[in-house]
C-alpha cells in the first residue's frame, strides 16, 4: 500500500514541469536543476506508486494513460500548495502567479499596466503565457493557469469573473481604397464590403464575423492573416479592408503606416475583456485586487482608448 509520506511535493512538482516541457532535459533547464536530478526523483515517484508516469521516446517523454489521469490532481496539489504560501502572505508580498493571455490583447494591454502593477506590488511576479481564449478557459480550469486575462464570453460555473474594460474596434482602410476618400464611414458603407480577419482559432475572428453580420458585409474566407500583424500588413497591400482593436491601433500603428484607421459613424464596435480564475482558488482574494489594480491603471492610463466595465 502506498503512504502519502513516500511522496513529496517536489515530486509532484517535477512531474508537473516534465509533462509541460516534453522532456526531462527541458524541464531540468526552467527549474534549474541537473537531469538526473529529475530521473532520481520521477523513478522515486514512480516506484513509490507502482506505476509508469512517462513513456520515453527518442525525442523527449509522453504521459502514459496513467500519466494523464493523474497529471490534473498534480496540478491541484501543487496549486494548494502554492496558493497555501500566497494566502499567508498577500498579494503585495513575494507572489508568483500563471497568468495566461490572448494573443490579440496582451502584447497591446501588458506594456501599458505592468509598469503600474509592479509600482502597486512590489513583489508580485506573473509569468506569462499566450493563447487562444478557448484554450485558455480550459487550461485555467485545468490548473495550467493561476489566472487569466481574456476576451469575453469566457464561461464555466467553476470560475469567477471580473470584467475590466470594453475596448473599441477601429475600421481599417487602405489609402486607394474608395473608403478612404470618405469624410465618415457609416454602417451602410460596409454593406456588401469583403471584410479581412485573422484565422479560426482566434475568438477575434468569431467577433469580426458577428460584426460583418450585423453590418451585411462578408468576410473574406479566402486570404486570413495568423496575428493582428499580418491582417494589418494585408490592408496595408490593398487586399481589402478590416477591423483591428483599439489597443493595437494605439500601441503598434503609427503616423508612417498606411491605412486609413476611422470609426463606423452610428455603430458600435467593441470587444470586452476580463480577468478570470477558479472560484475556489485560494489566492482569490489576491486576484480580486489584481483585477481592482488594473481598472485603476486603465482609468487613468488608458482614458479616452477603452472605457470600464
Amino acid at each position: 500500500m502506498i503512504q502519502p509520506e513516500q511522496l513529496s511535493f517536489r515530486q509532484i512538482r517535477y512531474f508537473e514541469a516534465i509533462a509541460d516541457a516534453g522532456s526531462f532535459r527541458r524541464a531540468a533547464d526552467r527549474l534549474g536543476v541537473t537531469q538526473p536530478t529529475l530521473t532520481v526523483q520521477i523513478a522515486a515517484m514512480e516506484k513509490a506508486l507502482g506505476t509508469t508516469l512517462f513513456e520515453r521516446q527518442r525525442n523527449g517523454v509522453i504521459l502514459t494513460p496513467v500519466g494523464r489521469e493523474l497529471l490534473p490532481r498534480a496540478r491541484r496539489m501543487a496549486e494548494e500548495l502554492k496558493s497555501f504560501f500566497d494566502q499567508a502572505r498577500g498579494v503585495s508580498s513575494d507572489s508568483v502567479y500563471r497568468m495566461g493571455v490572448t494573443r490579440t490583447l496582451g502584447p497591446y494591454l501588458l506594456p501599458r499596466v505592468l509598469p503600474q502593477l509592479h509600482r502597486r506590488f512590489e513583489n508580485l511576479r506573473l509569468y506569462v503565457r499566450e493563447s487562444t481564449p478557448a484554450q485558455l478557459g480550459a487550461e485555467l480550469k485545468s490548473a495550467v493557469h493561476d489566472v487569466v486575462l481574456t476576451t469575453l464570453p469566457l464561461q464555466g460555473d467553476e470560475l469567477e469573473i471580473a470584467p475590466l474594460f470594453r475596448e473599441p474596434v477601429k475600421l481599417a482602410v487602405p489609402l486607394e481604397h474608395p473608403l478612404a476618400s470618405k469624410s465618415s464611414v457609416t454602417g451602410a458603407d460596409l454593406v456588401g464590403e469583403s471584410v479581412l480577419t485573422i484565422d479560426e482559432q482566434h475568438l477575434y475572428h468569431k467577433q469580426v464575423s458577428d460584426l460583418c453580420e450585423s453590418l451585411g458585409a462578408t468576410v473574406n474566407r479566402d486570404f486570413e492573416g495568423t496575428s493582428l500583424d499580418t491582417l494589418r500588413q494585408m490592408v496595408v497591400m490593398g487586399m481589402g479592408i478590416s477591423f483591428l482593436p483599439a489597443l493595437y491601433v494605439a500601441s503598434e500603428i503609427g503616423e508612417s503606416d498606411t491605412p486609413r484607421i476611422t470609426d463606423v459613424q452610428g455603430v458600435t464596435m467593441s470587444r470586452d475583456h476580463a480577468l478570470a480564475w477558479r472560484r475556489r482558488s485560494p489566492s482569490r482574494v489576491n486576484f480580486r485586487q489584481l483585477a481592482d489594480a488594473i481598472r485603476d491603471v486603465v482609468k487613468v492610463d488608458l482614458a479616452g482608448e477603452v472605457t470600464l466595465i
